[in-house]
């Protein structure tokens, strides 16, 4: 089938990460795709060779009105970014394509009941079409998170020393690695300062970059490494995201953000600190902790807490109390509930059979 996947990168490159990884992983399956996005310049390091099978088309500001462009079998707006009325108009036929909502995810409730659901479009351009909300998911009643079928055993057959050794810093034998990838609010300057444990720090090129060097004595530019007390600091380059998801496997602990390394970093399996798009009506923090249940769910009762007020403190939702930062007991967590998605289909095999059955009802 022909899928068309529309993306708008609003203010971060979280959007056109998970677009890109829906698309490359339908055409390893064998489907074809067009990725509409109004700024791929981040795909110029996340995907630096593209891939064949995924034609990547600038979405204009204002799409012509004359476009001839004929839309495919699929059409998917990603989070709600509502398709040009001009190529909605040409959805209209007497075998109008599937039309997918693909949603933000979520561990709230809400999105098992709303999962696959049916939004019929009463008025517009679109006026009769139907439109499908699917979303992903950490439970059987959802849709699921993206995982290539290659990603597992790939994660399997990792070296960590090898790519570390390749890409970053080799760490001392006494040091944890952690990496650090975040948004402006996040309290650097106080992790930097609580670490109580000799630590690599790989940092991610950006805002986690900026709040360091804001903290630091002297500056650290790409590939560079400096000292600050028991934190050795490496500044990294733009990775691909093959090779993001290699920084992940590599490290001990990993603080991500948002939605796309959020998801790898459970695949990853190791312990990590989840910040959370931070919303003005502060929403967010009641989405932290939906997921935190069930993270942590039959942990043991102590360290759940300990790993709550820590996320907390990261989204500035909380002090930070004393040994906050000790991750040790994390490792079983982060593992258990790693093996606990793997059981659950994919996105991209849900979608796939969602759109299916669609089709021919």
């Amino acid at each position: 089938m022909l899928w068309d996947v529309f993306c708008r990168v609003i203010d971060n490159h979280g959007d056109l990460g998970v677009c890109w990884r829906l698309s490359a992983d339908l055409v390893a399956r064998g489907e074809q795709v067009r990725l509409w996005v109004d700024d791929a310049s981040a795909l110029r390091w996340m995907a630096p060779q593209g891939c064949p099978g995924v034609e990547v088309h600038e979405w204009p500001e204002a799409w012509p009105a004359e476009s001839t462009v004929e839309p495919g079998d699929v059409v998917v707006e990603a989070f709600g970014c509502n398709p040009p009325d001009a190529f909605v108009a040409r959805m209209q036929r007497p075998c109008p394509p599937v039309w997918i909502n693909l949603e933000y995810l979520s561990a709230e409730d809400y999105v098992e009941r709303s999962h696959q659901l049916m939004s019929p479009v009463f008025s517009g351009v679109g006026a009769g079409l139907k439109k499908w909300f699917f979303y992903p998911g950490f439970t059987t009643r959802t849709g699921g998170l993206l995982r290539e079928p290659d990603l597992l055993p790939r994660r399997a057959d990792f070296d960590r020393v090898a790519w570390l050794a390749r890409h970053a810093t080799a760490p001392l034998p006494s040091e944890q690695v952690v990496s650090l990838f975040c948004y402006r609010p996040a309290p650097v300057s106080e992790l930097l300062a609580q670490l109580s444990t000799p630590t690599l720090l790989l940092v991610t090129p950006g805002i986690a970059t900026e709040l360091v060097n804001a903290t630091l004595p002297a500056q650290i530019q790409a590939e560079q490494t400096r000292s600050s007390g028991l934190v050795r600091v490496h500044a990294l380059p733009h990775f691909s995201q093959r090779e993001f998801d290699a920084l992940l496997w590599s490290c001990d602990v990993n603080f991500v953000r948002g939605e796309d390394s959020f998801v790898r970093a459970q695949w990853a399996g190791v312990p990590m600190v989840w910040n959370i798009y931070p919303q003005d009506d502060g929403v967010h923090a009641g989405k932290l902790d939906a997921f935190l249940r069930r993270y942590t769910a039959g942990a043991n009762p102590a360290t759940a807490e300990a790993m709550r007020r820590c996320w907390h403190w990261w989204n500035g939702l909380g002090a930070l109390p004393a040994g906050a930062l000790a991750t040790s007991g994390w490792r079983e967590i982060a593992s258990t509930w790693q093996q606990s998605l793997v059981r659950q289909p994919d996105l991209t095999t849900q979608l796939l059979a969602f759109v299916q059955t669609r089709r021919t009802a």
